[in-house]
């Protein structure tokens, strides 16, 4: 095991890193953490292994936790790489899950603010006797977020 291993981050690329980010500040209340991120030259084109690589953007402090949590990192790379749709089931990172009071009202919220609907609000059982209500979004550049509220059965 390694050694004082610690959540830290998780990267999203983006098309337009201040729209996402304004979207992520909006919706989920998630707050900058200073200072931007403006990055080329040899040392990140050695890091990311890309001829001529830039990066912009900021790191947002998840809703839910002080100072110091762990943070959504957006960044918009040139050259840019492809530009696939996920799906719920492609292999890799699947999704950034967000727990909310309401699923339905969150929901209609990511809508509102440019996102888009995966699925259906669902409700499910869990094997520890609690209720699970749940669904998938897209944000407005399409990568996928899960929407969850909590209950006893």
């Amino acid at each position: 095991m390694i050694e004082k291993a610690r959540y830290v981050h998780t990267n999203l690329v983006a098309r337009d890193w201040e729209l996402l980010v304004a979207f992520y500040e909006r919706v989920f209340g998630c707050v900058r953490v200073p200072p931007e991120r403006h990055y080329s030259g040899p040392q990140l084109e050695a890091g990311t292994a890309i001829p001529g690589a830039q990066l912009d953007g900021v790191h947002l402090l998840l809703p839910g936790y002080g100072e110091g949590g762990p943070t959504l990192e957006i960044f918009a790379y040139a050259p840019s790489g492809l530009d696939p749709r996920p799906r719920v089931n492609d292999r890799g990172y699947g999704h950034v899950a967000f727990q909310v009071a309401s699923v339905t009202a969150a929901r209609e919220e990511v809508l509102s603010a440019g996102g888009s609907a995966v699925g259906d609000v669902v409700t499910l059982n869990t094997a520890d006797r609690r209720r699970v209500t749940w669904c998938y979004v897209r944000d407005p550049e399409g990568n996928i977020l899960e929407l969850q509220s909590w209950s006893q059965e």
